[in-house]
């Protein structure tokens, strides 16, 4: 047995006065105690001068994709090591940034699901969803999900799920990395979408859609989905989400992962120079990309205002903003939003490991639960920004090396 003590302590729910130790056997907590409780003298205790918490929680990585501009698109054209090369770099950049856990919603030809099987030592437990269902030369057609009629989507489902999927991946509309797919309209009907959720849901599994426009979004509440990525709200006059439509989203129980977490670093850059794929994209849709990212923070908030069930995840991998590692940078964009901290850091813990189907395994500080975690320098609790900056990472009762 060892033991991880920190002065500051956020659990997965709240923040615990008087910090916290955490007793470790193995790969599991077996105890939590406040930080200045006495431990055996044969137990030894890494004590840090920060604040613990559980490990983070991805709900929207890309683990094949390494973020540069057109990775994801060349995915189509690489061969297995290449790939498999690209998803070990992809998960120790999450780990060294304390993510302990991640979701992937788009990979080619099933290759996370190898990672999740058999995880190496200090590799973030990977929740897979294989290549993502879309329309022929639709969004992210190059992963290899392309499905149009009743029996080839029926057909798709059955295949992932005999490949030991966790969760069917849809795309109800088009995609800014997919120029030329529809960004206003939807990709399938939704008596289409609902055969998929059907077939889905009949084999155990749940149904995440991508869906940036209202038209996609309005096809996936209408077909059922567990929940819907990106939730932009595009139309052709803009990005809107209506309170009706929050009303509904929140009445339905679907859960929306709005995948924030970019590096506003890179933003402007790409305010100074964005690449000519999104350039064509947003003006098609009469968007600008400032603009576009300033109401995202607006929606946030309006999310948790309506009570729409929110779990943070950054689309990691997809482009430069969105870096594998940043899932701190999406708990944060809730900050920004107006959540409060506490919330939003349960969102990025417990709450997204209990929508990853997972809250019996990880999210939380408590006995039983896999021993992910990670400290931050600093007290989180007066300086969110901390949560960038970790000084320890545990994986399933591993330390991460330095």
């Amino acid at each position: 047995m060892h033991a991880w003590r920190a002065p500051r302590a956020f659990d997965g729910h709240r923040f615990l006065p008087g910090g916290a130790t955490v007793l470790v056997e193995g790969d599991r907590i077996v105890g939590v105690e406040p930080a200045g409780v006495a431990v055996p003298h044969d137990c030894p205790v890494a004590a840090y001068d920060g604040t613990l918490l559980p490990g983070l929680v991805d709900a929207h990585v890309h683990l094949v994709s390494d973020g540069s501009v057109g990775a994801l698109e060349r995915v189509g054209e690489q061969d297995d090591d290449a790939i498999d090369a690209q998803v070990a770099r992809s998960l120790a950049a999450q780990a060294a940034a304390g993510v302990t856990t991640v979701r992937d919603l788009g990979d080619r030809g099933y290759r996370t699901l190898p990672f999740r099987d058999a995880p190496g030592p200090g590799q973030p437990r990977v929740v897979a969803a294989g290549p993502p269902l879309t329309t022929p030369g639709g969004h992210c057609h190059y992963l290899g999900g392309e499905a149009a009629t009743d029996d080839e989507l029926r057909s798709a489902v059955r295949e992932h799920a005999d490949r030991g999927v966790d969760v069917v991946k849809v795309m109800a509309g088009g995609g800014f990395l997919t120029p030329g797919s529809d960004m206003v309209g939807a990709q399938y009907a939704v008596e289409a979408m609902r055969l998929v959720v059907e077939t889905a849901h009949a084999l155990g599994l749940p149904v995440l859609a991508h869906a940036h426009s209202t038209v996609a979004i309005e096809v996936a509440l209408a077909a059922g989905v567990d929940g819907i990525e990106h939730f932009t709200g595009i139309t052709a006059g803009g990005a809107v989400l209506t309170d009706d439509l929050l009303d509904r989203t929140a009445a339905a129980g679907t859960v929306v992962d709005p995948t924030m977490g970019n590096d506003r670093s890179v933003l402007v850059a790409l305010l100074t120079a964005p690449p000519p794929a999104v350039v064509e994209i947003m003006a098609r849709v009469g968007l600008d990309v400032e603009g576009f990212f300033a109401q995202r923070y607006v929606d946030a908030g309006r999310m948790r205002d309506h009570g729409v069930r929110v779990v943070p995840g950054v689309d990691a991998g997809a482009g430069p903003m969105k870096a594998h590692g940043n899932a701190w940078r999406a708990v944060l964009d809730l900050v920004t939003a107006g959540w409060p901290l506490a919330e939003a850091l349960a969102a990025g813990t417990s709450g997204a490991s209990e929508v990853c189907g997972l809250a019996a395994e990880t999210g939380a500080l408590r006995p039983g639960l896999a021993a992910d975690l990670l400290v931050v320098e600093g007290d989180l609790a007066v300086d969110a920004t901390a949560l960038g900056r970790p000084a320890g990472v545990l994986l399933r009762g591993e330390r991460l090396s330095a």
